[in-house]
């Protein structure tokens, strides 16, 4: 099950990776990647859930972001680590379907995969202090 959530959340991230670079209507993109993908309904659903929570949540997430990455304005990270951290932001604090370090683990191993050579450093970096913070405080009002 793991590695098929695994590639659910791949499928997210590209769904929402292309939508954040192009600006092509998320339903459709992501319409497209799931009769390519031919997942299992719950995996579908894991997509579905995934990619619209955070268009829901995104300027709430974008604030995050830039909160613990504030030396870089979130439109000016590559667009890889912003899909990422915007996916595993929305699991760790509106989800609340994935423990939150097995959220962190796979965001890395994503950046290891589709990002750049500090992508994975620097996800970890942000979701850490994320979660540091949320040890300490609620980040989110509810």
């Amino acid at each position: 099950m793991r590695s098929s959530r695994r590639k659910a959340r791949a499928l997210a991230f590209q769904v929402l990776f292309e939508v954040d670079c192009t600006h092509h209507d998320m339903e459709s993109v992501l319409r497209h990647v799931l009769e390519d993908a031919r997942l299992e309904p719950p995996l579908e659903d894991f997509v579905r859930k995934l990619t619209q929570g955070v268009r829901a949540r995104q300027e709430e997430i974008d604030r995050l972001v830039h909160r613990f990455a504030p030396a870089w304005p979130v439109m000016q990270l590559a667009p890889v680590d912003r899909s990422i951290l915007r996916i595993a932001i929305f699991e760790i604090l509106f989800d609340n379907e994935t423990p939150p370090k097995a959220a962190i683990n796979e965001a890395v191993e994503m950046a290891k995969l589709f990002g750049s050579e500090t992508s994975s450093k620097f996800v970890n970096g942000v979701l850490g202090s994320l979660m540091a913070e949320r040890e300490k405080t609620t980040l989110v009002s509810a």
